[in-house]
């Protein structure tokens, strides 16, 4: 019969053997860009994240409504087919903080996101593909946010 002061060890031995492993969850954190989160502009979060200047691209696709009813939850996404994307990006440009989400991509992983967003106001929205050169490829979309939808 296994009791309570057994199982508390063991699961700090399997703690200590994640810790060590580098599994531990607090390892999600490690490549958080702080100065990204907090840039005010496009050309600063690409600044912070040591991206070139950004080229219009008909290879990334930026998905979301024209017409968001809620600015609490707009649901927007980003993807792009083309091999070498680093990092996946999507940025509200009228928000105090410019840069909503960011993603690690490798070639095992399909560069296609979503999320939801909390946008004060109308604004473009970008989609950024950050290749593994450093070249920034973007698409932009315009999400007009109404109030109660009532049109704006």
């Amino acid at each position: 019969m296994i009791n309570r002061r057994d199982t508390l060890k063991q699961s700090a031995i399997v703690a200590g053997l994640l810790a060590s492993t580098g599994l531990f969850p607090t390892a999600a954190f490690a490549e958080f860009n702080k100065a990204a989160f907090e840039a005010k502009s496009l050309s600063d979060v690409l600044k912070a994240i040591g991206a070139g200047a950004p080229v219009e691209s008909k290879d990334v696709t930026i998905t979301g409504p024209d017409i968001a009813e809620n600015g609490a939850v707009v649901p927007l996404g980003a993807s792009s087919s083309l091999p070498g994307i680093k990092q996946i990006l999507i940025l509200v440009e009228k928000n105090p903080a410019v840069l909503v989400a960011f993603f690690n991509v490798t070639d095992s992983v399909e560069a296609n996101f979503s999320t939801r967003a909390k946008m004060g106001q109308s604004s473009d929205v970008y989609a950024v593909a950050v290749m593994a050169d450093g070249r920034a490829l973007f698409a932009k979309k315009e999400v007009k946010v109404t109030l109660g939808g009532c049109g704006g």
